[in-house]
């Protein structure tokens, strides 16, 4: 199948599942920042009740997960699967949950949540972000624009983490020349960075595969290669990375 028809198909499957009322396109796929190796994602929306036997019983090879097989929280479950010999996610969305965030996030509220593969976790208003991005195939979901409000109380949040992460780095880790963990808190400071620039901009993210690049902060790449056991040395790499994260938000505050 060419792309389209492969879309449409996976769509049309997905659509006629028991509960499910939206099906929509999301990623690099919807946005056209994909390579040909790049995966499909895809997300089922419900309301209150959908089995995961169904997805299974289509057929496609893969992993199915049951509701809230993902950690639960906003990103509740879903399926990786093969499909025509590509490799596709499939999300699990309850509509009541992801209106409940959309309401929460146009008050500019917010909460952080952890996820494997992220950083810095993930900020609830992400199932508000993909309806912001994703492509509708079927059905009808609220498409909502970045809430100006949440422009103005996500970067503080966001950044406050990043130093307090870094704060803490400073004692226990810079000050006894502890490499591995500084590095780490390194990483997940800079990634909280970045959402607090991309949040001042008013840019919609739904991963952290690009946030460095996005926010202007892949120069952290030259402060860990950089690092050295010497105290002192750390403590500067540590001043150096607030420094970058600072100027970055400066320039994306309107």
């Amino acid at each position: 199948m060419d792309d389209s028809v492969f879309v449409d198909y996976v769509a049309g499957h997905l659509a006629a599942l028991p509960g499910v009322l939206a099906v929509t396109l999301g990623g690099s796929r919807a946005t056209g920042t994909h390579s040909p190796s790049s995966d499909w994602d895809f997300a089922l929306y419900y309301r209150e009740n959908f089995d995961p036997d169904d997805l299974r019983n289509i057929g496609w090879q893969g992993t199915v997960s049951e509701i809230g097989g993902w950690g639960g929280g906003v990103f509740n479950g879903g399926a990786w699967l093969e499909i025509d010999g590509r490799s596709v996610d499939i999300h699990y969305r309850n509509l009541d949950v992801v209106e409940h965030e959309l309401a929460e996030a146009q008050h500019g509220r917010f909460h952080i949540e952890p996820l494997m593969f992220h950083l810095a976790g993930i900020p609830s208003y992400l199932v508000v972000a993909e309806l912001g991005i994703n492509r509708v195939l079927r059905g009808d979901v609220p498409q909502p624009e970045y809430p100006q409000v949440l422009r103005r109380t996500a970067p503080s949040v966001w950044m406050d983490r990043a130093h307090m992460t870094l704060g803490y780095a400073r004692r226990a880790y810079a000050a006894n020349g502890r490499l591995t963990e500084l590095a780490g808190a390194l990483a997940i400071s800079a990634a909280m960075a970045a959402h607090a620039v991309l949040a001042a901009r008013g840019e919609w993210i739904t991963n952290e595969k690009r946030l460095l690049e996005r926010a202007g902060l892949r120069h952290m790449d030259e402060l860990i290669f950089g690092l050295d056991r010497e105290p002192p040395v750390l403590g500067e790499t540590i001043d150096q990375a607030i420094q970058l994260f600072n100027d970055a938000l400066a320039e994306a505050v309107p």
